[in-house]
């Protein structure tokens, strides 16, 4: 279970550089720039924590997948980015992707 929680915060973190990165305007602004770099130094650092337990596919499937909702709704909420149903439908397919790699196939750890 530690290892779905690094996870979690290395999405977390991630999430957190991504949406600092357009703040950073192409790392000409100072603080937004340190979000960045600390955000993903963090979540990769967790990450590799993760991938001592969950396999590495499954792993990067669960960071992509929550990470491009969560990424897209930042961007929605602070940023202003429109969200349009194929967007909409397009995250709800990765997300249930995400989904039934974790419960049915034999690769993710159970």
């Amino acid at each position: 279970m530690n290892a779905y929680l690094y996870l979690a915060g290395a999405i977390v973190a991630e999430v957190i550089g991504t949406t600092a990165l357009k703040a950073s305007d192409g790392f000409t602004k100072f603080w937004p720039s340190v979000i960045v770099v600390i955000g993903y130094g963090i979540a990769f650092y967790l990450l590799s924590l993760t991938l001592k337990t969950i396999p590495t596919g499954v792993a990067y499937a669960i960071w992509s997948g929550v990470g491009v909702v969560l990424i897209a709704l930042a961007a929605w909420l602070l940023q202003g980015q429109k969200l349009d149903d194929a967007a909409i439908i397009g995250m709800a397919l990765v997300v249930a992707g995400v989904v039934v790699m974790n419960l049915f196939s034999k690769t993710a750890a159970h």
